[in-house]
């Protein structure tokens, strides 16, 4: 196992080595969420549950990984709910699947995982939409996070 980025903060409740917390294997968060995309673009390719595709892996997902891939499984009513209510003159299924997964993601973080901040989360996602989506998705995920993320997090945070 690589050795951990200076000043990277280790996952609560993840032990590996001896007392040493776990401090992620693949380098980033940013690069557990594109991770995740990939696997979520994955499970509605195949008409599978998230869950499914993660535990068909060869080799077990980085937990933030299989920590965001499951979470929008288990929350996805709620998190398209979000989603189509406020995808002013856009329907959930005619949005690109890159942006679906991103937007996704980004929502489950926004609403389960107030620890992480909503200025990392909507920019992790517009540059993950804008690296693997169209040229207007890095817009248009941004719109839909600001919008989302004022409901979710009231307080700014």
């Amino acid at each position: 196992m690589s050795a951990a980025r200076p000043g990277a903060k280790p996952l609560e409740g993840n032990v590996t080595d001896g007392d040493r917390p776990y401090v992620g294997g693949i380098g980033s968060r940013r690069e557990a969420r594109e991770r995740a995309v990939a696997l979520l673009y994955e499970a509605e390719a195949k008409d599978s549950a998230p869950v499914a595709v993660l535990e068909a892996l060869p080799v077990a997902a980085e937990p933030f990984t299989a920590e965001l891939v499951t979470g929008v499984g288990d929350n996805i009513d709620e998190i398209d709910g979000l989603l189509r209510t406020h995808a002013k003159g856009w329907k959930l299924e005619r949005m690109p699947s890159i942006d679906r997964a991103v937007l996704r993601i980004a929502v489950f973080e926004l609403v389960h995982r107030p620890d992480v901040p909503r200025g990392a989360v909507i920019s992790e996602a517009v540059e993950l939409a804008s690296q693997y989506s169209t040229d207007e998705s890095g817009r248009f995920v941004n719109g839909m996070l600001s919008t989302i993320a004022d409901l979710a997090r009231p307080d700014g945070t």
